[in-house]
């Protein structure tokens, strides 16, 4: 949410016909100061405070004013949060899959780690490899069955 702080005041000061611009503020230490400056950049700070206001105004009609429970907050969630029970079993699933995939044969998993990791094609992965499609994908369909075999334990 954008906070407006009035930080500055522009005064324009008109003597012997000519206008002259200001800028005043508050220093670091609390000190008030004014500067004169240039039209160009008097005409800058005003843009500036347009464009601050402006923002205000976006927040203004683009944030609710509404106090709402975390219930609320939840039902309206895009992507629902997991609870820790969910969380645990899905880390655990995924060490168990990362140990069944080190488990497979230097081939089964190299191939395995191109298709899915990669996402290059058997035809890729065989002419890789000088071999055809249909022995690169019989490996990567061995090694799936070697994971789920490894996982099927934990199926709901």
């Amino acid at each position: 949410m954008f906070i407006y702080q009035n930080s500055y005041i522009l005064n324009t000061l008109e003597t012997e016909g000519v206008p002259k611009y200001y800028v005043s503020f508050n220093d670091g230490q609390g000190v008030f100061n004014e500067i004169e400056v240039s039209h160009s950049i008097y005409l800058e700070f005003c843009q500036f405070v347009k464009d601050e206001r402006n923002l205000k105004r976006w927040d203004e009609r683009h944030i609710e004013h509404l106090e709402l429970a975390d219930e609320d907050m939840y039902s309206r969630a895009i992507r629902k949060p997991k609870n820790l029970d969910e969380i645990v079993f899905e880390n655990f699933l995924y060490e168990h899959l990362e140990k069944a995939i080190e488990n497979l044969s230097d081939i089964q998993s190299r191939r395995f780690d191109l298709y899915y990791n990669l996402g290059l094609t058997y035809e890729q992965i065989g002419n890789m490899e000088g071999c055809s499609k249909m022995s690169v994908k019989r490996s990567i369909d061995r090694a799936e069955e070697k994971i789920r075999e490894k996982l099927k334990k934990f199926k709901n």
